[in-house]
């Protein structure tokens, strides 16, 4: 039995912050009811190419995107518009011990699925709200998506190449990583509610902003700003606190180096047969390399372009700094650590037995993560819940 198979979820999100919560309660052993618009269902199932194959190989009507944050949950057609509809949902909402909707701001009420419509009914309902915004301030009935507020939230501020580099400009995270952290915050406030429970009998509301963890997951960047006053900047594959921790050209490619403290400088520099410059007073510490980053790092990658990146990668591995390559997707699942860890699983599914989803990265040793059901299709379980 998972850690969570005593509760029961009902999902009234869509896309990916909402999924994303709910599937890891999911894997937690959770049952988790995933209610549907009748018509196409989760906007996420026609977000492909790609789309799961079959048997055969022909593409299904199942989404590789829909797929990413939606197995362990049951899924059921509600059309919420209706009378009937509502009633359903209100009934389902008595049993459950956890809502997660992410409406617009008082979307849920028009419908009568709120957390203080369901709090009436069920006084323990631990009620979850995502939203662009919060419920709260001048910006609260503003519709969010992850690449707008990855911008107003300052994250794309500080990734891309600096100015004056090649390429130089904000960039995006690589993934919906605003959505992502959102869905985690969400399960860790879920779980506070829960517990607190315990003690009071009684559930709460917790309101999940995008915005607000854009701004909280900015981390020592906005600390470099709210403590020194710096306001930072984009540096690549730089880091604004470490020196060197970055990427280099090696011969033949790149990979990234993480020195974090003056110790392993000195055993990069013997490395790279550089041991001269772990003596010069412009980069005998953080502090001096930091200030001195533009000295120091060209004539780092100076040396860098002698060998070809899995040389150095051995070298300095043997020397105990911190190094790797720069994989692709593909690489990263063909990492015999990432095998050995479990972070591969086959999913079997009604339409392909052998579909493969990325692993839970919770270890847990006695209630361990469960992959007791694919993502559904559309409606699978309607008649589990009348």
């Amino acid at each position: 039995m998972g850690a969570l198979s005593h509760l029961k979820v009902l999902d009234l999100s869509r896309i990916l912050a909402g999924p994303w919560a709910s599937q890891i309660l999911g894997d937690l052993g959770a049952e988790v009811i995933k209610v549907e618009n009748p018509e196409g269902g989760d906007d996420t199932r026609h977000w492909g190419p790609p789309y799961m194959p079959d048997e055969q190989g022909r593409d299904t009507d199942e989404s590789a995107y829909f797929m990413c944050a939606n197995r362990n949950k049951r899924s059921i057609r509600v059309d919420m518009r209706t009378a009937q509809g509502q009633a359903r949902l209100r009934k389902l909402a008595t049993d459950c011990d956890v809502v997660i909707e992410n409406f617009k701001v008082g979307g849920a009420a028009r419908y009568g699925l709120d957390y203080a419509s369901l709090a009436a009914i069920n006084p323990g309902i631990v009620y979850c709200s995502i939203t662009g915004f919060g419920q709260t301030g001048p910006l609260a009935s503003r519709p969010g998506y992850d690449f707008l507020v990855q911008a107003m939230g300052g994250l794309m501020s500080v990734t891309g190449a600096a100015d004056g580099e090649p390429g130089a400009g904000p960039q995006k995270v690589g993934v919906a990583l605003t959505d992502i952290m959102t869905g985690l915050y969400a399960v860790i406030g879920i779980q506070a509610a829960l517990a607190e429970r315990e003690k009071s009998g009684l559930g709460q509301h917790v309101d999940l902003a995008l915005l607000d963890v854009t701004a909280a997951t900015l981390a020592n960047q906005a600390t470099n700003y709210l403590v020194g006053g710096l306001n930072p900047t984009r540096l690549g594959n730089a880091h604004p606190n470490i020196v060197p921790y970055q990427s280099f050209v090696a011969r033949d490619g790149h990979l990234i180096v993480a020195v974090g403290n003056d110790g392993q400088f000195r055993r990069y520099c013997d490395v790279i047969g550089a041991p001269e410059l772990a003596e010069d007073t412009r980069f005998l510490t953080n502090r001096d390399r930091v200030k001195n980053r533009d000295a120091l790092a060209p004539l780092l990658q100076a040396k860098m372009l002698e060998r070809d990146k899995d040389e150095w990668i051995a070298l300095l591995e043997a020397a105990n700094v911190p190094a790797g390559p720069i994989n692709t997707v593909a690489e990263v699942f063909a990492e015999p650590q990432i095998q050995a860890r479990g972070m591969q699983v086959n999913v079997p599914h009604p339409q392909n037995s052998e579909l493969q989803l990325v692993g839970n990265p919770i270890k847990l040793s006695r209630t361990p993560v469960a992959y007791r059901s694919p993502p559904p299709m559309l409606g699978e379980h309607d008649g589990d819940y009348q």
